[in-house]
């Protein structure tokens, strides 16, 4: 048996193994580790910008950053003034559910409302000290232009098939049975809200009720209220992410992957989010976690 020839295809494939493994190493530093595929543990953040719209794109962050077995704690960046209830408590239950990795949220310039509200069942919540959050409360507007149209002799006529089908219509005023009704349904998705706080920061309904008025809070105050666990940026969220999870030194640290997208698509898509920030803002029926500032 020729020994020469073995060693020489043994060598072949242990340098092609080294030159493998080395661009992977290089392809994981830029775009993080592929999926099994652990070089280092890292802390993965996940971002929460604007108004909640959507829950789709927050939801796969998280899954994907809690399959990657390198990625062994995540942030949940939160600035965020709120938006709809359902968005708001999909991605409440995405982070509730998430066990095997411990989630740390950030809180930015602002985390209100229905941004409190997915940061309430984190295992630990860091807020700035001027962070503007609380906002713990529901919200519908609806517009009245009756006298408007009744000053220009505009009338309108409505056919519908039950007395609430076209209740907060603009161009009448609202009976008291609607009022009622939308309290009604108000008040129940504000008790949500309630027990949605109590539980994820483990305290006690009353105690909650007692500052869920709609009132803002500063960081600061939020944590002498039990609202939020510590005081600092997203830097020390990640520092406190990695002691958690045993990553000894600085930590490093992943964001989720952009998906290649070309210059038509990446213009439709901000076309069609700014549109559905505008229809979230100016559709006056939709119910809202939201800290309205206007």
């Amino acid at each position: 048996m020729k020994i020469k020839p073995v060693i020489t295809v043994i060598g072949a494939f242990a340098l092609l193994f080294a030159v493998f493994a080395a661009l992977i190493f290089f392809v994981s530093s830029i775009y993080g580790n592929p999926k099994g595929f652990s070089l280092a543990d890292k802390v993965g953040v996940v971002e929460v910008l604007g108004p909640i719209t959507s829950s789709k794109e927050i939801i796969e962050d998280l899954k994907t950053f809690e399959r990657d077995e390198s990625i062994k704690a995540i942030v949940l960046r939160v600035d965020s003034p709120g938006g709809g209830v359902g968005p708001a408590q999909e991605i409440y239950a995405a982070v509730k559910a998430l066990k095997s990795k411990p989630v740390t949220v950030s809180m930015g310039s602002v985390a209100a409302s229905g941004g409190y509200y997915i940061a309430a069942p984190a295992a630990h919540v860091f807020a700035n000290p001027g962070t503007i959050t609380g906002s713990i409360g529901v919200i519908m507007e609806f517009p009245d232009i009756a006298d408007l149209l009744e000053k220009i002799g505009l009338q309108r006529r409505v056919i519908k098939s039950g007395q609430f089908k076209d209740i907060g219509s603009p161009v009448r005023e609202m009976t008291p049975d609607e009022r009622e009704l939308l309290q009604g349904l108000i008040d129940d998705v504000y008790m949500q809200f309630v027990e949605a706080v109590a539980s994820g920061r483990n305290m006690e309904i009353e105690a909650v009720k007692a500052i869920a008025d709609g009132r803002i809070f500063s960081g600061r105050q939020a944590k002498e209220l039990g609202l939020v666990d510590e005081l600092g940026g997203l830097q020390s969220a990640i520092d406190y992410s990695a002691r958690r999870v045993g990553i000894a030194g600085e930590p490093k640290v992943v964001y989720p992957k952009p998906e290649p997208i070309s210059i038509i698509d990446l213009i439709l898509k901000r076309t069609t989010a700014s549109l559905e920030q505008y229809l979230q803002q100016s559709e006056q029926a939709q119910l809202r976690m939201l800290w309205n500032t206007k």
